[in-house]
């Protein structure tokens, strides 16, 4: 569906954008840490968010480019048939049930964790840690979005 690979498309080049911030504020904290001995709990906790951000905004762009994780040695010996069907059981019965769950199983841990407006325990960190936690079932309903356009493209290949 190439509505749905759009978006994600976006969203990947968003997650592209941060990892670039995050270079940057990596550098800047170590240079100041190392340099000028002095260093910020609040900037350690960004570069963490950063990071959270491109991880989980990057899970649905992974799966639209074919980058995930699979075992490449055998997958790239087999036919074009034999890499769709691969391709259809594993969205259709390891991504999206996993997707389902983590949607299932991470509302109540997001949810308690917007009801206690949860931030950093640290002193100096940052405060809306729940915000960042809110991405993960963010991050899965896109990925679940993504893995339907996948399937349906898995078909066209079958049946043509």
């Amino acid at each position: 569906m190439p509505f749905l690979d759009k978006i994600t498309e976006y969203i990947g080049r968003f997650s592209a954008l941060m990892l670039i911030i995050l270079t940057f504020l990596v550098v800047y904290d170590a240079l100041s840490r190392y340099l000028f001995h002095s260093g910020s709990i609040s900037l350690q906790e960004l570069e963490w968010h950063l990071f959270d951000i491109i991880i989980l905004l990057g899970i649905s762009y992974a799966l639209k480019e074919g980058t995930h994780v699979r075992v490449d040695i055998f997958y790239a010996q087999f036919s074009l048939r034999t890499k769709t069907i691969i391709d259809l059981f594993s969205l259709l019965f390891f991504i999206l049930p996993f997707s389902f769950l983590i949607l299932y199983m991470g509302y109540d841990f997001v949810l308690q964790s917007f009801v206690q407006m949860e931030g950093s325990s640290d002193p100096g960190g940052l405060p809306y840690r729940f915000l960042v936690k809110s991405l993960m079932l963010l991050s899965f309903f896109l990925l679940i979005l993504q893995s339907f356009s996948e399937i349906i493209k898995r078909i066209k290949v079958l049946k043509s």
